[in-house]
């Protein structure tokens, strides 16, 4: 007698044959954070397609892993811890506690980490401190400057950006940061149904 699971299993395979449904290429690749430095952009990718695209900011004083330095690591990383659930644009967190205060977008004076942390691991030599040094994907009050190197290390996003972030994202999920322009990461664009044939 054929287990539940296996005619399951047989009844996926036939109805994806009946309609037309690769089901290798349906499947692609896990989702995954891709980081630019070169574009000051991050990209969130999943199954095979591009989700969203936010602009970032990266360290002011360039790339590295060095404790101390303030730089924004290059390699693999991946997401170690998450903070901030429910909390609202703006929200101070301070030694990934919230401290109940929360700041105006563009507020003089004021570099507080806020909205949400996505805080990450190092996974190769390149990101090794990473976690010690306290590396995270956060919100900032100091929104004018996303899009510029401008950052102590950590990669910053407009609060509404992060927290949009924050809620596609599992621990676990791969975060690769690189120097290189985000388009070397995209996927291929599937071709239109407007796409000329000729």
């Amino acid at each position: 007698m054929i287990s539940r699971n296996f005619a399951v299993c047989l009844l996926v395979v036939l109805l994806s044959w009946r309609v037309g449904v690769d089901i290798s290429s349906a499947a692609g690749s896990p989702p995954e954070i891709v980081v630019s430095i070169a574009d000051q952009e991050l990209a969130f990718i999943a199954w095979g397609k591009v989700i969203k695209r936010f602009p970032v900011s990266t360290s002011k004083f360039g790339t590295g892993d060095r404790i101390g330095s303030y730089c924004t690591p290059i390699g693999e990383t991946f997401v170690s811890a998450k903070i901030g659930d429910g909390l609202p644009s703006g929200a101070v967190i301070k030694n990934r506690n919230a401290t109940g205060e929360t700041v105006k977008v563009n507020a003089p004076g004021r570099d507080a980490i806020v909205s949400r942390v996505i805080w990450l691991r190092g996974m190769e030599g390149t990101t090794t401190n990473a976690r010690g040094r306290c590396i995270y994907i956060h919100g900032t009050p100091e929104e004018q400057f996303i899009g510029r190197r401008a950052s102590f290390g950590c990669i910053r996003m407009r609060s509404k950006d992060v927290i949009a972030l924050y809620d596609l994202v599992h621990i676990g999920t791969h975060v690769r940061i690189s120097s290189k322009p985000l388009r070397d990461f995209l996927p291929p664009e599937e071709p239109s149904l407007l796409a000329r044939a000729d």
